[in-house]
């Protein structure tokens, strides 16, 4: 039975239907001769005659009709499956897991997922937001996204989002009322700032660059945390400076409830990354996923 090829069966099925090797090639597209030779080999391979044939008919034997009264209507499954599968590639159901850092939950993703989700309305999107940085295939993600330096080699990536962002530094009017505007970075030093934590507790140093000069400064303060808008909310109330990515900021910058500092000193950097492993077949719903990112940059570029 592992040496019986699916083709043959369904050649013979084909012709036991239309009792005719000319009619059944034509339905399916191929030459009667191929027909022939398949059901020749099929035969072969089982030790039985599966059809009488004459100049004039092609009728199947008793072992034939019983074959074909058994393979029917499973051929018909099958066929139902393949064309059931090939629907989901173009019209892709299932979940997409990702894990994202924190940023790109708060400030890359709702667009892009809103969108997405509109196109593809058969398609779930589990995202998980955190700052550790993790194996996310072993985790058991579909896919996730870092920044470029901390890539996995191993991995395909592709971008998403902005390509440049930034940090920026800021603090309330209130701060810095009373505090000073500091001039340089190494000034933050005497100053209190509020620091973004990954989940293990360890805290990034502040990189500062500008006309080629950088600084590397790990400054103190009131409040370590992994909880953005914790941490805005205690630059906002006057405790401290902070630090972190521009899109963050933006609205208390907008509103004047933060002003910027170090405006000359903010380092620009690439933007994130999709990044998958590099599978023959990757699953329809992270397919669809990637194809959908590779559309939109290529309608920004």
């Amino acid at each position: 039975m592992d040496d019986l090829p699916l083709g043959e069966l369904d050649a013979f099925v084909a012709v036991a239907r239309e009792r005719s090797f000319r009619a059944a090639a034509r339905r399916r597209g191929v030459s009667p001769s191929a027909l022939s030779a398949a059901l020749r080999r099929l035969e072969e391979r089982l030790g039985l005659r599966l059809l009488n044939r004459t100049t004039r008919s092609v009728t199947p034997t008793d072992a034939g009709l019983r074959l074909m009264e058994r393979l029917a209507p499973a051929l018909g499954e099958i066929s139902t499956a393949l064309d059931q599968l090939e629907s989901s590639r173009d019209s892709p159901a299932g979940t997409v897991r990702l894990n994202v850092p924190t940023i790109v939950a708060r400030a890359v993703l709702p667009g892009i997922a809103t969108r997405f989700l509109k196109a593809y309305p058969k398609i779930t999107l589990e995202i998980v937001a955190e700052d550790s940085f993790i194996d996310v295939l072993a985790a058991g993600y579909d896919a996730g996204i870092r920044y470029d330096e901390r890539l996995e080699r191993d991995m395909i990536a592709i971008a998403i989002g902005p390509r440049r962002q930034r940090y920026v530094t800021a603090a309330s009017p209130v701060y810095l009322e009373g505090s000073g505007i500091p001039s340089h970075p190494e000034e933050l030093l005497a100053h209190e700032c509020i620091r973004h934590c990954f989940t293990s507790g360890h805290a990034l140093p502040w990189e500062f660059e500008r006309e080629g000069q950088s600084v590397t400064i790990s400054p103190s303060g009131p409040l370590v945390a992994n909880a953005l808008d914790m941490e805005l909310a205690a630059a906002i109330a006057g405790l401290g400076i902070v630090h972190t990515f521009e899109e963050a900021l933006a609205p208390a910058l907008g509103s004047g409830a933060l002003v910027r500092i170090l405006e000359d000193w903010s380092p620009e950097f690439s933007g994130p990354f999709l990044y998958y492993a590099g599978r023959r077949h990757m699953p329809a719903p992270l397919r669809a996923f990637v194809d959908f990112i590779k559309s939109e940059r290529r309608g920004t570029e």
